[in-house]
């Protein structure tokens, strides 16, 4: 390792345990490390964005802002497909699975939910895809996704991309979802009978805090009429509440 290395290395140790010192938002230690082999394997924002709760520490710094205090606490890891199948592969049969393996040898793939890998830890990581994509997946992948409609919304708009830092101190890059449809997705969850009905209430909470940290701080992502009206049907009236609800003046205190 050069001098100039060293230098690097010790000034990114220093910014890391500054930032943690800082409290700002933190991913688990795991995902920073799958999340550092997938960029330098060039796979971050080509082949795979992070759709899970992780992504809520790459919008706070957009948005400059600390407001998922709380909403960011997650015992797995979600990553979608993004679709680039040649800047995945680089001759791997398994460009996703061989990537966590890289990372922990101990992961292997559940049998019974095959778009999940599980190390020794019962850390758990989900890929997800949109329908749109699949023919864009691997078919030599051992991870399985299913498709989902309503991954095809975490498609639309503009990547947000920002460094975070693992509660390790270690940091890594994040790739993820327009927020704005990222929040309102978030909110449609909140409402889906077959959703977890431990996780629908942390649904809410951070779809309604994204969108206000949008509308208050993530100018370049307007939520404008142009916005709305690209919306499909299933998301116009969660937008309409939301956008009614902050238009209400909050009641008067009396003493």
């Amino acid at each position: 390792m050069t001098a100039r290395e060293k230098g690097s290395y010790a000034s990114l140790d220093v910014t890391c345990r500054m930032y943690r010192s800082l409290r700002l938002g933190a991913i688990a230690s795991q995902a920073a490390a799958l999340l550092r082999e997938a960029d330098l394997r060039g796979m971050l924002g080509t082949s795979l964005i992070v759709v899970g709760t992780s992504a809520m520490a790459a919008y706070e710094l957009e948005a400059l802002s600390r407001f998922a205090v709380g909403m960011d606490a997650t015992e797995d890891f979600d990553l979608a497909w993004a679709g680039n199948t040649a800047l995945a592969v680089k001759g791997a049969a398994a460009p996703v699975f061989g990537m966590l393996r890289a990372v922990d040898s101990t992961f292997t793939v559940n049998l019974e939910r095959t778009f999940q890998a599980r190390n020794k830890d019962a850390y758990e990581v989900e890929l997800l895809l949109a329908p749109s994509l699949a023919g864009s997946f691997p078919r030599s992948e051992p991870l399985r996704p299913t498709a989902l409609p309503e991954q095809e919304w975490l498609l639309q708009g503009s990547l947000v991309d920002q460094v975070v830092c693992g509660r390790d101190a270690t940091p890594a890059r994040i790739v993820a979802p327009d927020p704005r449809w990222y929040a309102l997705q978030k909110l449609w969850l909140s409402d889906q009978p077959k959703r977890n009905p431990a996780k629908r209430p942390k649904d809410r909470r951070q779809g309604e805090a994204l969108l206000a940290a949008i509308a208050n701080e993530m100018f370049r992502f307007p939520l404008d009429d142009a916005f709305e009206a690209a919306l499909p049907p299933e998301l116009k009236p969660h937008f309409a509440r939301w956008r009614d609800a902050a238009a209400t003046p909050a009641p008067t205190r009396r003493w």
